[in-house]
């Protein structure tokens, strides 16, 4: 059974969610040493990810691509004599020297970024209480969600072990389209988290058996997570997911009042 996901929607990964940073990811995930990368296996993790991207978003799958042919050609490079440079005592150059470089370069200002965000934390915690951020009549898409513990890509790792789970078996030849907009599951992700309060990821999607109606739930979820709405939280790398809500009396209270605020 092929369902198609919901038109005109567009999963929206910032700059820190990109290429490189799926690759720190996996070598931080899998224990690697950054400067002796098994090429062979991040290159079979790393396409992994690209095509479960595909199915998501074939647009956004493509700026994956990119990289996944680098590291293709790199692990074939890898199998070649490597060529050795004059005057460095007949030492080969390694294939995987500007990936490596490539990838300190981003997790250095990535580093710095967070870095940044922590000291501002630090100062706006030095506030007198009146002027703190929690005090400010501020709505709910100006307040500050520390997503850190869980990354995207756990996410999307969570996301690929229930479609697998899901729909093992199911015959593949039937077209089911799913029209209902990504509002209507974003709706429905908040109407449930605001009666139960918090929700394992398994949850989000208990009912759900098509393939449209999974991939529709997991796009709003990355949506109301991106607008700051829920977050999303782990222990441990293989533990549940679980999903709060961030809204509170006042930001409803906010919402409300103001007929503009729509989603």
């Amino acid at each position: 059974m092929e369902d198609s996901k919901p038109t005109e929607y567009r999963v929206d990964l910032d700059v820190y969610n990109g290429p490189l940073d799926l690759l720190l990811y996996l070598i931080k995930r899998d224990e690697l040493d950054i400067y002796d990368i098994p090429i062979a296996h991040i290159t079979e993790q790393y396409c992994k990810y690209v095509d479960l991207l595909k199915q998501i978003d074939l647009t956004l799958a493509g700026e994956f691509m990119v990289l996944a042919a680098s590291l293709i050609e790199l692990k074939a490079r890898m199998l070649l004599p490597r060529p050795v440079l004059e005057g460095d005592d007949g030492e080969a150059l390694d294939p995987r020297l500007e990936l490596v470089r490539q990838l300190l370069e981003y997790k250095q200002f990535k580093d710095v970024a967070r870095e940044l965000g922590q000291s501002a934390q630090l100062a706006a915690s030095r506030y007198p209480p009146a002027l703190r951020k929690d005090d400010l009549q501020l709505d709910e898409a100006q307040r500050e969600l520390d997503l850190r513990d869980v990354a995207v890509w756990d996410l999307l790792e969570a996301f690929d072990k229930l479609m697998a789970a899901t729909l093992a078996g199911k015959y593949q030849h039937e077209v089911i389209y799913d029209d209902a907009p990504i509002e209507l599951y974003e709706a429905d992700i908040i109407d449930r988290l605001r009666t139960e309060g918090s929700l394992s990821f398994s949850d989000i999607f208990r009912g759900r058996v098509t393939k449209g109606e999974i991939i529709g739930l997991f796009l709003a979820l990355l949506e109301l997570i991106r607008q700051e709405l829920i977050r999303a939280e782990q222990s441990k790398a293989t533990e549940e997911i679980y999903i709060f809500p961030i809204t509170t009396g006042q930001a409803e209270s906010t919402q409300a009042n103001d007929p503009d605020n729509s989603h």
